[in-house]
């Protein structure tokens, strides 16, 4: 931004309207790696000075280095009189890298705007105390509800011993889930917005049943975001996935993971050699895989947000056990008639009644998207 069109943005703006538009900056650039930082949050930075931004930056992948160091490193000259916007209380702790308000007091910047304090406990509202003492203003709060339900995954990985879920489904407009003439129930356009919705997450569940039936893949097929393909897990009580489907012959570039109960050694050897993960999970009083319990399991490998893509059983239950956060669902514009299976229309209307919705705005070419805030 040069300083003529600068000016004209914000000659006759307050200074509230000049932060927010500043902090929205900073948000766009978190989301550009959300669901690819690992344990860290996804957080987004923006440096101005004489109100031009001057850098930006973002969380590297995987978590390190964060937003503010890149974004200050990224700028080769002196910061002195800057301002900062950064869309998370910057950390105030040594950790695998050292705090974040260090490199800010050393690089004499003279205002620090975040916008919601940072619920891991080692730094929770503990950066304004140690910026002021350094004569360093700081200002939050700023676009505070869009900020927070931004990192609704992120807080909640700080405050619950289960990961952030989110459940894909495509339906006809009759609300079939099997077409029995055809793989695709939605058109390309929505097949793509799915796989750039996986690039959102760092990992996707699925079932063998499905693997076997469809013989997913469940990759980020977009030019420019395969390598932003999530893990994957697949639910396989008995072992039954078959050795022959592109998710295990990927395993070795997409890490794979499959969280069984029924020992067979030859089985488990022979995924191995695939590279494929596999960790013990105890059943559920109806001798099914206990799905919390896969859960916390993959919570403690690391993963905070997952997405769902399973077929309807799976997809049932974890709605009857309230384990997914949002319900994101696809609805063709066609009808599928006696072609059609697995009605989703009973379920649907049960779990989404009175929940909060919202239809998003993005041309599928007459198809629907609509996302289900369920918890």
């Amino acid at each position: 931004m040069n300083n003529l069109l600068a000016t004209w943005m914000f000659t006759n703006q307050n200074s509230t309207d000049r932060n927010s538009y500043f902090m929205n900056l900073a948000l766009q650039q978190a989301r550009k790696v959300l669901g690819n930082t690992g344990s860290n949050p996804a957080v987004g930075c923006v440096i101005t000075k004489d109100d031009n931004v001057i850098s930006a930056g973002f969380t590297s992948i995987n978590g390190r280095p964060h937003a503010e160091t890149n974004a200050i490193n990224l700028y080769k000259n002196k910061l002195n009189y800057s301002n900062i916007y950064i869309t998370l209380e910057p950390c105030s702790h040594h950790g695998k890298t050292p705090p974040c308000v260090n490199l800010i007091i050393k690089k004499k910047i003279k205002k620090v705007f975040f916008s919601i304090n940072d619920p891991d406990q080692r730094s929770y509202k503990k950066s304004i105390k140690i910026l002021k003492k350094h004569k360093i203003k700081v200002n939050n709060n700023i676009l505070k509800n869009e900020v927070n339900l931004f990192y609704k995954s992120y807080i909640k990985s700080k405050k619950n011993v289960l990961p952030y879920v989110s459940s894909k489904i495509a339906i006809s407009k009759d609300y079939y889930t099997v077409d029995k003439k055809n793989k695709w129930i939605t058109n390309l356009y929505s097949r793509g917005r799915v796989h750039l919705i996986r690039s959102f997450h760092d990992c996707i569940i699925t079932s063998s049943r499905t693997i076997n039936t469809d013989n997913s893949r469940l990759t980020c097929r977009i030019n420019g975001l395969v390598e932003r393909s999530p893990s994957r897990i697949i639910l396989d009580k008995d072992l039954k996935v078959k050795i022959s489907s592109k998710i295990i012959k990927e395993a070795k570039v997409f890490p794979t993971i499959i969280f069984f109960n029924k020992n067979n050694k030859n089985k488990i050897n022979l995924l191995k050699k695939y590279k494929v993960k596999l960790y013990k999970i105890p059943l559920n009083s109806r001798g099914l895989l206990d799905l919390k319990k896969t859960l916390i399991k993959s919570k403690e490998l690391g993963f905070s947000r997952i997405l769902l893509e399973s077929g309807l059983s799976l997809t049932s239950n974890f709605l009857k056990e309230k384990l997914i956060d949002n319900l994101i669902v696809f609805i063709s514009k066609k009808s599928l008639g006696k072609n059609g299976l697995r009605n989703m229309k009973k379920n649907l209307n049960y779990f989404t009644k009175r929940k909060k919705k919202k239809i998003v705005k993005v041309n599928l070419f007459k198809e629907k998207l609509i996302f289900y805030k369920l918890k």
